[in-house]
């Protein structure tokens, strides 16, 4: 059928997408649903923390929020060196609410790897766990690109090494920046980016996988499946790596 012929057929006529009948596949849908209907259901448990889905929303919301208020928006990268903590979760939802492509780094490679990664996927915010705050000094102090990176650190009550801040500010004044009321928006397109992953590099430079908002949803759904996970599922949230964020 020729593009003309297609254009002209009764099914191609006055049906277009609209807010009412389309909207873009976007993990960021799960969490909001969750805290609509589920409010008061433990979300996060951290030592003696105990985070409900409406607090962990809000939380994300104040990150996208604060983001944006540092002028990070659609197509920035935000790197994060995270282990299972509270800030991993939130940095899953509200980087790309505030419109941003998260990178999480393998937390087991060398400054030289982390360098070359915060170099080619040009971030633009480095978020940083105390664990890992002198493998990341040494990785800022190795890039090539001198263009300057907001470096955040974390505080976690279960981190019993010796403190050495990086960063111009922590992760709790940061996320206090933002509003827990944000207006975030969808993907204007479920093509758009969402996540920058690397391989290890063994055979050269670290290579760069990009997922997409539908990709990431249709992957966290398929892990559901896959797993029969049941209703109200309690389980331990394992660390990105190269095959699977943080939302499956």
């Amino acid at each position: 059928m020729s593009a003309q012929n297609h254009a002209s057929h009764i099914y191609a006529q006055d049906l277009p997408k609209t807010p009412a009948n389309f909207a873009p596949i976007t993990p960021l849908s799960f969490i909001e649903r969750t805290a609509l209907v589920y409010p008061q259901r433990t979300a996060i448990v951290h030592g003696e923390l105990r985070q409900t889905w409406g607090q962990t929303y809000a939380r994300c919301r104040q990150l996208a929020s604060a983001l944006q208020r540092r002028g990070i928006g659609l197509g920035d990268t935000v790197a994060v060196m995270l282990p299972n903590t509270p800030p991993m979760v939130e940095a899953h939802f509200g980087i790309p609410m505030a419109g941003a492509v998260l990178n999480t780094l393998n937390t087991r490679l060398d400054p030289e790897a982390i360098a070359f990664m915060l170099d080619h996927g040009e971030a633009k915010v480095v978020i940083v766990d105390p664990e890992f705050s002198g493998v990341m000094a040494q990785a800022l102090a190795l890039r090539q690109n001198q263009r300057e990176v907001l470096v955040i650190d974390t505080e976690d009550a279960l981190f019993t090494g010796k403190l050495k801040p990086i960063g111009s500010l922590s992760y709790e004044q940061f996320v206090a920046e933002g509003d827990a009321h944000f207006d975030w928006q969808l993907p204007a397109d479920e093509w758009d980016a969402i996540s920058l992953n690397y391989t290890s590099g063994t055979t050269g430079n670290p290579k760069g996988v990009v997922y997409h908002h539908r990709g990431a949803a249709s992957n966290a759904i398929s892990n559901i499946l896959e797993w029969d996970m049941p209703k109200h599922a309690t389980y331990l949230w394992t660390l990105p790596m190269f095959h699977c964020n943080g939302w499956c």
